[in-house]
Parts: structure tokens; C-alpha cells; sequence
């Protein structure tokens, strides 16, 4: 122990004398004894009231873990009471008895902070759960136990608030509580029968009067009930779904920060905690990121801050500048905001929740540090400052003795080096505050938009008038404006708006207005914007993401002027609002290897026996990536190529993911086939083909999936489970499985579409096929378009000796030679057909894919060339896009190099117009006079190399 300040030795010397007159008996005390005695008139008091309490701790010393024992301590303790008061006065004296005890440690350092707190909350928790479960006890004999409908007992379920429900009470706190029982119904076995309602508030009344009553012996706690729905003017006592319908309908933003904390107290009634977890957590945590919570916490700040400026109060470690509010606020606002995405921000602990946002990395770990470190050393102060006189006080002591026993408390001889330190940590906790929350300025006033854009927003306006404002000076663009504000508002009365989410969008529609109104096709993007808007009035968050962060709405605009299939899809799904929050990582390209272990951290936050939300996951996780791809498009961050490779990989991510889901459900089911086990590594006889553009690496926005599933399993195998199956039968319900994945419509629509119809025999063939049976389709029964098709084959998911296997098929079957004549005449009448069904058959239109001199000639030229030159030429085979298949017929000299590099650079330039067109939600038509040099070339080399087109 360190000295004690000339103040504390003279308040030494008084408690000795003290001793002298009133228990002389316990004398000598030791220099422990006196350090505890000297620094907190609430333990001296109960001491001289109380002598067995010091002797208790001669005998017993307090250790840090003995709150583990209150329960049990309590039970013995109120073995014998027979009536309330007898009652009351235990239950007090517990308390002042293990009140001693706790300050005994703090003071001495036996406990840490942390362990202050949890021995604080445990004891509160202890005495609430006795009193409660001994009134009870007591009711049930006079009115009968409450039941539900079918005759099962109903407890009174104690909800913590607060710090209580943190487990980090405070030395002299109230207690905040909600009670709750879980279904309706009426009592049973007493002389009166009430409804479950009824006896429960009669319950609870008389807790509150046990806990809050000040007696000759004092009181255990002061009760606070004002966090109930409704607050003072609601019912006492809520069954579950009472509180569900409250909180779904009503609740307010300060009730979702209150509900974080939200505990059930009591060991016995911990198997209700999961149904009420699930029943709050829509409410508390949302499923989206949530802006909405930074401009609550920010206004219930400058609240609190007026009513500290008007009460007077200064030297507050709680509601000060960087004192406890401001670190429980930058906590909560990141559980708030993302809780519902990250299970690890999910705790009633801010400790813990701390350790969440580290790992999570949403702060720089030196701040979260600073902000523990802080928060610890304040709520030491806290306590040893109630502990003095067991008064609720946060503020900081003008008496020079109080200062001086919180000084030595807090390890210092003297007041001021210690206030410094104090200031010091508040300061930095203060500027993270301000940095991570913002402060508003009571004389602030409302964001300096034109008042033309307000105007135009809220009243009426004359198209000449808002034309002047305008960069275009264009009356008809300005007419497009306020047409479609007209439409919007008009739209708008027919939606259910609360009056936050009216707040929200006349602060954020003037903003709006003024960034669209700087633009050319202000009018155009006014028309696409509108949808998106309209599908998120109701979820005011996705509004105030857009107000509070300027790179949203900016990125929202810029995208969806670009984009109607970007800006339908935002309307659709306004969850992919979150993915523009990070500009950098919406403009940069993941790794084109990345895509599976982006996947498979995403997969991660869902539960895996969850199918629903694992397939609404895949399709969220498949939005979001076209979306940043989308973006990466439209500013020319990837060409056209690369936008093909991404979309590409992307989809490879999302068939491994989909093939091991529908394994693991069919290996859960059945077991998996037993030849599988005789292998040292993993394998599961099974693989996906992809053809077309999945196989050619050559995917679109909407493009759909060719998929052709094989497995490599002798005859006569079964599975292993207890429900075995025929192996051939568990792969074909695999692939059954997987395109289940693929087409089942969520929430969020279909994953892809799938077609199955490449595979041997098409329609009419098996879903799967063994791969023995795909080589002799192949090399006996295939038509010359399906080898054509086979050319942009490739494996997507298997095994290597599956990919060894295919491998050596395809290019068997490839280098097979043919009557060159014949061939041409098959490649030239598929052609012929395709275009009789799919051509544009307009003599003013030009169908990019399908129309002679379009990409399908160039597919078909590479097509050809692999069938008719591969039997001479083996190493055709390798590739399955055409980009390649003609650097390769160039380097053989079976075509010239600038004839290759010509038909590329038509096949690269349609294509990068089909992807713009997607993404305008246009056809793939286009003018007669566009691409006239690039169908020149095509039609030539068509000609050279099969006749006439």
C-alpha cells in the first residue's frame, strides 16, 4: 500500500476513536483494516452497526470469485423467514454484508476492476432472484400457480437492463428491470383463480416494494421500471408476445439501445433466454447495416449534454465530455450498426462487444485499447467514489478528505496528479467520440442546400424557374424534374411513412435533388432513381445511410444514371445499398482467385443448418459482386475481357459452394459412396461441366449456366449411412439437389438458370452420366453440334482424375477426324437454323449475337476450324474461347495473324457492347450502320472458310 496523505492519517486516527467508543472489542485493527475504514464512511458505518461483518472477514477473507457463492450464502440465509418484513430485513443486510465485502477488495486491490463489476451485478442479481422466487412461492399458495393453456407453470421472468444486464453494475446503482412472463392463461390450485396477467403484476408490485422500500435497515435497491413499453404509463408486466407486438410496431430507437443489454436474470429461467433473444433480435439487431442509430445516439448525446448544462453539473465522469456515456455510445453505435451482420457485436458486455470490435477490425485496435483502458479506470472511480457513502454520484468530489481517499483509491498520494491523469484519458475518448459519432451545434443551422432544391422538393415550382438554377439552363430537362418529383410524391402518399422516416427524406430529397440537378440527363436519372427510392421509404436506415454518408448518395446516382439494370436491381434488393459504402473496395477489382474465399467468409456468418438463409446468402453474396463488377465496368476499370473473367469466377465460386452444400445434405441423408473411403484423399467421384459461355470463360450479367454432371462410381456401390441408397441413384439426387439450389426463388430471386439439356441424349438422356458412358456418347453418338459444344467444355468442379479423364475425352473426341465437306455442311446448317429462330429479321437492326457477321459466325469459324484441323494438329484442343482458339490457329499458320487479330477484335467489340447493353437493360440490337467493318470481316472470313453465308 502506498502512504497516506496527512487528510487520511488524521482520518485514521477518527475511525480508531470511533472503535474506541462503540466497539472497542474489535481493536487492534490492522493497517489493511484501517486503509478500508479510512476510505469509505458506508463500510465504517456498517461495520460499527454490523461488528460480526468485520469478524466474518478476520475469518473469511473476501476472495474475487466468491460471488459465485451469493446464491447459495442467500438461500441459507433466508431458510427460516416466515413473513415479508422478516424477509426484507435479510435481504438488506445480505446486501450491506456483501456491499462491505466487494469495497473491502476494490479498496485493496484484491479484485480488478472487471471483477468489481461481475461481483456488483451478481449480487444484485442474486437478491432480485431470492425476493422474487419467495414472493412466488408465497402468491402461488394464495392465488394459485399461473399457467398456460395447457396447465405449465408460467414463471415471472426478471429482465436486467442496462448495466444490470451487462454484468457491470455500479457500486451504488438502481436497478433497471422489465418484467415478462411467457404465455397467457390463468392460475391454478388457489382459492381464487386470476388470469396470468393479473397475478404477475400483483407479483411484481410487491418486488418492487420489497427491493425499493427504505426500512430502519435501509434499502437493497432503488427499482426503475420506466424501460418497459410505454414506460410509467404501460402495464407492469408483458407476456412474450405482448412485448414482440410492442417492439415491432412501436419501438423506438433509444429502446433498441436500452434492449442491447437486455438479460434474463435468474439460473432457472436461462431456457427462456433463446426465445426471447430470438423474439428481440429483429428489433435490436437489423439484418442490414444501420445508419439510422448515429443520428439517434448523436441527438440522445446532445440531450444528455443540455441537461447536464442545465442542472449545473461539472467534473461528471458519467455524462462529461469522454467520460462512461461517450464509450458505452462509440460501442453500442457499432452494435447497433452491425450488429446484425456480426454475431460477435451481439453481447450485453461492452467489454466483450469491444473485443468484438477488434476483431472485426471496425477501429484501430490503440483506440479500442484506449477506450478499455478508460473505461475500466473510470468505473473504478465511480465505484470508489459511491463507495464512500453508498451515495449515486458520478461527480467528482469537492471535499479535500473525499479527494484524497479517491487520490489513494486510484494509486496516487494527491489529488491533482491523479485529476490529470483523469482529464487526460477523457480528452482521448472525447476525440473518438467526435470522430466516430460527430457532435452537432445547437446553433448549427440545416444544411446550406439552395433553398430552389427545397422549394422544388416541398412546394411548386415553375420549370423556368429551376431551369435557371440548372448548369443546363434546359427547360425540358427541368420539366423532366419536377415531373418526376411530381410522380414521386404522389406515389409516396400511398406508403405507409412514419414521422422519422418523413424527417429523413425532406433532409435528404433536397440533397438529392441538387446533385441530380448538375447533371445533363438529370431527368433520365430522376426516372430511374424514383423505383429505388420508393422501395425503401418504409426502411428509413437505407435513407438515412443515403443522408449521412455523401459517397453513398453520390455513388447511388452515378450508378444508377449509368445503369437502369443497376439501378432496378438497387430497388430490388436496397440491401446492396451497403455495398457503396466503401468506394475503394466497389472500384477495386478482387483477385480473380479471390472469389471462393470471399464466399466462403460470407457463407460463414450463416448458420449451416439454416437452408433458407444459406440459399438467400448465395444470392446476396452473387448481388453484390455483379454489383461491384457492374461498377468496375461502367468506369472503364475493367475491359470487356476482364468483366467476362470475373463474372466467370464468380460463378465457379458459386457452383463449388452450391455442389458442396447438395453434397453435404445428400451425405447427411444417405452417407456418401463407399468406394470413396478406400481413398486416402478426399474425392467425390463427381464433376460439373461447364459449356457455352461458362466453359469459354465468356459469361454475361443474365447470363444462364450450361451444366453437365458426371461421376465416376463402379456398378454395384452403395452408400454408407443408415439410409443406404444405390451410389448411381445418390448422384443423380446430387445434381437433383444442386439445380434445386440454383433455381429455388427467394427473397432475392434465382441464383442462375440452369440448363442441363448438353448433356448426352439431351432431354431424353440421364441427368448424370458415368463418365464411361459420356466418352462412348461422345466418340459414337454425338452430333457434329455437340461437338461443337465440346470445344467450350471445360471442368468446373471435380476430382483430378475426373479432370484427367474429361480431359483426354475432349480431346480424343476433338482430334477425331472428319470428311471436311461434311463438316462444313453440318456447321453451316446449324447456323442457318439458329438464325431462322433467333435473327432479328429487321433490314434496319443488327442482332449482335444471331444476325449473319455476328459473334455466333465468329463462334462457329473457331468451332469449325478445331473439328476440321485438330485430327493433324492436336494442340487445337487446349483452349475453350475463341480469343484463344485463334491466337493459337494464327500460330499454327492455319490462319494469318491478321486475319485472327481481326475477327478478335470484332468478337472483343461486340461483345463489350452486348455487356453496356445489358447493362442498360437494352436488347442485344443495334442500329444497321453500327459494326459495318466488323461484319465485313466476319462475313469474309465465313465465306473463305464455309462457303456461303
Amino acid at each position: 500500500m502506498h502512504p497516506f496523505s496527512e487528510l487520511l492519517e488524521n482520518q485514521k486516527q477518527r475511525v480508531i476513536a470511533r472503535f474506541s467508543d462503540q466497539q472497542s472489542e474489535l481493536l487492534p485493527l490492522f493497517d489493511t483494516e484501517l486503509a478500508v475504514l479510512s476510505s469509505s464512511d458506508f463500510v465504517l458505518k456498517q461495520v460499527l452497526a454490523y461488528p460480526h461483518f468485520l469478524q466474518r472477514i478476520r475469518e473469511q477473507q473476501p476472495q474475487p470469485t466468491e460471488y459465485q457463492h451469493y446464491n447459495q450464502w442467500l438461500v441459507t440465509e433466508l431458510a427460516q423467514i416466515m413473513d415479508e418484513d422478516h424477509l426484507m430485513r435479510v435481504l438488506r443486510i445480505f446486501r450491506h454484508q456483501m456491499l462491505v465485502r466487494i469495497a473491502w477488495m476494490q479498496t485493496l486491490t484484491i479484485s480488478n476492476e472487471k471483477e468489481t463489476l461481475l461481483q456488483l451485478s451478481a449480487l444484485a442479481e442474486a437478491l432480485i432472484v431470492a425476493a422474487r422466487d419467495w414472493l412466488y412461492r408465497q402468491y402461488s399458495q394464495s392465488w394459485g400457480t399461473p399457467c398456460d393453456s395447457e396447465g405449465r407453470p408460467q414463471p415471472l421472468l426478471v429482465l436486467g437492463m442496462g448495466k444490470l444486464g451487462g454484468r457491470e453494475l455500479n457500486f451504488s446503482s438502481d436497478i433497471d428491470l422489465i418484467f415478462a412472463y411467457p404465455e397467457n392463461g390463468l392460475t391454478r390450485g388457489g382459492r381464487k383463480e386470476l388470469d396470468n396477467a393479473q397475478f404477475f403484476t400483483r407479483l411484481g408490485q410487491k418486488l418492487i416494494r420489497v427491493l425499493d422500500q427504505l426500512t430502519v435497515d435501509g434499502f437493497v435497491y432503488r427499482v426503475d421500471m420506466r424501460l418497459r413499453p410505454f414506460g410509467d404509463s404501460g402495464p407492469l408486466v408483458f407476456s412474450f408476445s405482448a412485448l414482440e407486438d410492442y417492439y415491432q410496431e412501436q419501438g423506438r430507437d433509444w429502446e433498441r439501445y436500452a434492449m442491447v443489454k437486455a438479460r434474463i436474470m435468474g439460473p432457472d429461467s436461462l431456457h427462456y433466454a433463446e426465445t426471447l433473444r430470438q423474439l428481440l433480435r429483429p428489433f435490436v439487431y437489423r439484418r442490414y447495416i444501420d445508419f439510422s442509430v448515429i443520428q439517434s445516439l448523436r441527438n440522445m448525446k446532445n440531450m444528455i449534454e443540455r441537461e447536464v448544462r442545465r442542472r449545473g453539473l461539472v467534473n461528471n465522469t458519467k455524462l462529461g465530455a469522454g467520460g462512461i456515456r461517450e464509450i458505452e455510445f462509440i460501442t453500442q453505435v457499432f452494435q447497433l450498426i452491425r450488429g446484425g451482420r456480426e454475431p460477435a457485436l451481439q453481447s450485453q458486455s461492452l467489454l466483450q462487444a469491444m473485443q468484438g470490435i477488434i476483431e472485426l477490425g471496425l477501429l484501430p485496435e490503440s483506440q479500442v485499447e484506449q477506450l478499455q483502458s478508460t473505461y475500466l479506470f473510470l468505473r473504478r472511480v465511480e465505484n470508489l467514489l459511491q463507495s464512500i457513502d453508498d451515495q449515486q454520484t458520478q461527480t467528482l468530489p469537492d471535499e479535500p478528505l473525499d479527494q484524497a481517499r479517491l487520490a489513494w483509491g486510484m494509486g496516487f498520494t494527491h489529488w491533482q496528479p491523479f485529476y490529470q491523469v483523469l482529464k487526460q484519458n477523457m480528452s482521448e475518448v472525447h476525440q473518438i467520440f467526435t470522430e466516430q459519432i460527430g457532435q452537432d451545434d445547437d446553433e448549427e443551422t440545416k444544411d446550406s442546400f439552395d433553398e430552389i432544391y427545397i422549394t422544388l422538393w416541398q412546394g411548386e415550382l415553375a420549370k423556368e424557374e429551376l431551369a435557371s438554377y440548372l448548369p443546363s439552363r434546359d427547360e425540358e430537362i427541368a420539366q423532366k424534374m419536377i415531373h418526376g418529383v411530381l410522380m414521386f410524391r404522389h406515389d409516396l402518399n400511398k406508403r405507409t411513412i412514419g414521422p422519422r422516416g418523413r424527417d429523413v427524406l425532406d433532409d435528404l430529397m433536397p440533397k438529392l435533388l441538387a446533385k441530380v440537378g448538375e447533371r445533363a440527363d438529370a431527368g433520365q436519372v430522376i426516372e430511374r432513381l424514383t423505383p429505388l427510392l420508393l422501395s425503401i421509404v418504409s426502411r428509413t436506415t437505407y435513407l438515412e445511410l443515403m443522408l449521412e454518408f455523401d459517397e453513398v448518395l453520390t455513388h447511388v446516382i452515378r450508378l444508377c444514371a449509368a445503369s437502369p439494370m443497376i439501378a432496378e436491381q438497387l430497388a430490388r434488393h436496397p440491401l446492396l445499398l451497403d455495398e457503396l459504402l466503401d468506394p475503394k473496395s466497389l472500384y477495386q477489382p478482387l483477385p480473380l482467385t479471390a472469389y471462393r474465399d470471399e464466399l466462403r467468409q460470407y457463407l460463414m456468418r450463416v448458420p449451416d443448418d439454416d437452408e433458407e438463409q444459406q440459399l438467400e446468402a448465395l444470392r446476396q453474396f452473387k448481388q453484390a459482386q455483379l454489383l461491384r463488377i457492374a461498377a468496375e465496368d461502367i468506369t472503364g476499370v475493367l475491359p470487356v475481357m476482364k468483366v467476362s473473367d470475373h463474372l466467370t469466377y464468380l460463378a465457379e465460386a458459386i457452383i463449388d459452394a452450391v455442389v458442396h452444400q447438395a453434397w453435404q445434405k445428400m451425405v447427411k441423408r444417405y452417407g456418401e459412396p463407399a468406394h470413396l473411403a478406400q481413398s486416402g484423399e478426399k474425392q467425390y467421384g463427381f464433376a460439373v461441366l461447364g459449356y457455352g459461355k461458362l466453359g469459354g470463360w465468356e459469361l454475361g450479367y443474365s447470363s444462364d449456366l450450361d451444366l453437365v454432371f458426371l461421376f465416376d462410381c463402379p456398378i454395384g456401390v452403395v452408400t454408407n449411412g443408415e439410409r443406404s441408397i444405390d451410389a448411381r441413384q445418390f448422384y443423380l439426387r446430387v445434381a437433383q439437389r444442386i439445380i434445386h439450389l440454383f433455381s429455388t426463388r427467394t427473397a432475392s430471386g434465382v441464383l442462375y438458370e440452369v440448363d442441363a439439356r448438353l448433356r448426352p441424349s439431351g432431354e431424353s438422356g440421364m441427368l448424370v452420366s458415368t463418365i464411361e458412358a459420356f466418352d462412348d456418347y461422345q466418340k459414337n453418338d454425338a452430333w457434329t453440334w455437340e461437338h461443337q459444344a465440346l470445344i467450350r467444355a471445360r471442368m468446373v468442379f471435380g476430382d483430378a482424375k475426373l479432370q484427367h479423364e474429361f480431359k483426354r475425352i475432349r480431346h480424343e473426341t476433338l482430334c477425331t477426324p472428319q470428311d471436311a465437306e461434311t463438316l462444313r455442311q453440318q456447321v453451316r446448317d446449324m447456323r442457318l437454323k439458329m438464325h431462322q429462330h433467333l435473327g432479328s429479321h429487321q433490314a434496319t437492326q443488327f442482332d449482335l449475337k444471331a444476325d449473319p457477321g455476328g459473334i455466333t459466325d465468329i463462334e462457329f469459324i473457331a468451332q469449325y476450324l478445331v473439328l476440321r484441323y485438330a485430327p493433324d494438329n492436336p494442340s487445337l484442343t487446349r483452349w475453350s474461347d475463341n480469343v484463344r482458339i485463334f491466337e493459337l490457329m494464327a500460330q499454327h499458320d492455319l490462319m494469318s495473324e491478321e486475319e485472327a487479330n481481326a475477327l478478335t477484335q470484332a468478337y472483343v467489340s461486340m461483345r463489350d457492347e452486348l455487356h453496356h447493353l445489358a447493362l442498360q437493360s437494352l436488347p442485344s440490337r443495334v442500329d444497321i450502320s453500327q459494326f459495318t467493318a466488323e461484319r465485313e470481316q466476319v462475313l469474309t472470313s465465313w465465306t473463305k472458310w464455309l462457303g456461303v453465308a
